[in-house]
């Protein structure tokens, strides 16, 4: 089958909202979106790392920037009644399973009372056609089992931010059956794994702990290298998400959730993709925690893909390996003083370019 692609002739000139512009899929999107043509708006809070893909690409210069909290629904109210969107992407998140073991109520106020109020201010919006909902593919009341989960199959979560973002899915359907339907407006929601890629900094997420580790010769220290994981690189569910918002504008009756991952073939342990990276990096030294006490996190989690590649031909185009490569190359090359904007430029132009 032929992989879908975005398509430029439908992104040029679109009025498109990304929620969460100055993180790291956020800054990734905005930028795809304006090599497409889209004229971009970003909601988010200021970067939360130092340094951020947002500020290191420029990201702010690719569109109309609002710096807002969405727990704060009257100014979100507000600003979307002033953009008045076409379409929309929702990825702004707490994102990080260890940070919601510390912060819950934070975790929850923003992914789920966040989209509450992100939905709550779409009512009304006359010009909007779609609205794809990030989530993740934790949503699931995880069996840890070989089996993978399809979109109906039963909501769960463990710890505070696979909870949030299950309820989120709740918040959801709810909004799309009670209100947006009738507006017109087609809600998906989107489930995608671990990501990789040049540009994250994030705390808590395995390539930047390495990158971080191994740039001042420290020893990482790697929790449940045993773990299986549905890795991608970033540009993987992007592309994704901008295809089915391109369906859903055509054929609103497509409404409804979406799991975007890797084939079944490609899931592997915490402790592979470590090795891949030290390998590509060429230098780095690991210790793994084969019995680290701590919070719960899930010890395998495989999504069933099959509904995305016959909906929306969406279909990975990056092995594992060469997403490691890709990433790998981006740190080392921003390191060696390339520009930050360019390098993800030239990824996505590679993307685009595979069969």
């Amino acid at each position: 089958m032929n992989i879908a692609r975005p398509d430029r002739n439908f992104w040029k000139a679109k009025r498109v909202l990304v929620t969460g512009q100055t993180g790291f899929k956020g800054s990734w999107l905005t930028l795809w979106l304006h090599r497409l043509g889209a004229q971009v708006f970003g909601i988010g809070i200021l970067p939360d790392t130092n340094p951020s893909l947002f500020e290191l690409a420029g990201i702010r210069e690719l569109c109309e920037s609002h710096f807002c909290d969405i727990r704060n629904k009257e100014a979100l109210l507000k600003l979307i009644g002033k953009i008045q969107p076409e379409l929309v992407f929702h990825l702004a998140a707490q994102p990080l399973v260890r940070h919601s073991y510390l912060e819950p109520v934070e975790t929850y106020s923003t992914n789920v009372m966040g989209t509450v109020h992100l939905l709550e201010a779409l009512r009304g919006v006359t010009c909007l056609k779609a609205a794809v909902m990030v989530t993740t593919d934790k949503v699931y009341s995880n069996n840890e089992w070989q089996w993978p989960y399809r979109e109906d199959d039963t909501l769960g979560g463990h710890d505070p931010y696979s909870a949030s973002k299950a309820a989120s899915e709740l918040v959801i359907n709810s909004y799309r059956n009670s209100f947006l339907d009738q507006q017109g407006v087609a809600v998906a929601s989107a489930r995608a794994g671990n990501v990789i890629g040049g540009g994250d900094w994030s705390a808590d997420r395995l390539i930047p702990d390495a990158v971080r580790s191994w740039q001042i010769g420290e020893v990482l220290e790697v929790r449940r290298p045993e773990a299986v994981r549905p890795w991608q690189h970033v540009l993987e569910p992007l592309a994704g998400y901008l295809i089915l918002a391109e369906k859903l504008w055509v054929n609103p009756e497509l409404a409804g959730a979406y799991n975007f991952g890797p084939s079944k073939d490609e899931l592997v342990t915490v402790k592979d993709v470590i090795e891949l990276a030290r390998k590509i990096y060429s230098r780095g030294t690991v210790h793994y925690k084969e019995n680290m006490i701590g919070p719960h996190e899930a010890g395998l989690l495989v999504l069933e893909t099959s509904k995305v590649r016959h909906i929306l031909g969406v279909e990975s185009s990056l092995i594992l390996s060469q997403a490691i490569e890709i990433t790998m190359e981006w740190y080392r090359s921003q390191t060696d003083g390339f520009d930050a904007r360019k390098l993800c430029e030239n990824d996505i132009s590679f993307y685009e370019a595979l069969h």
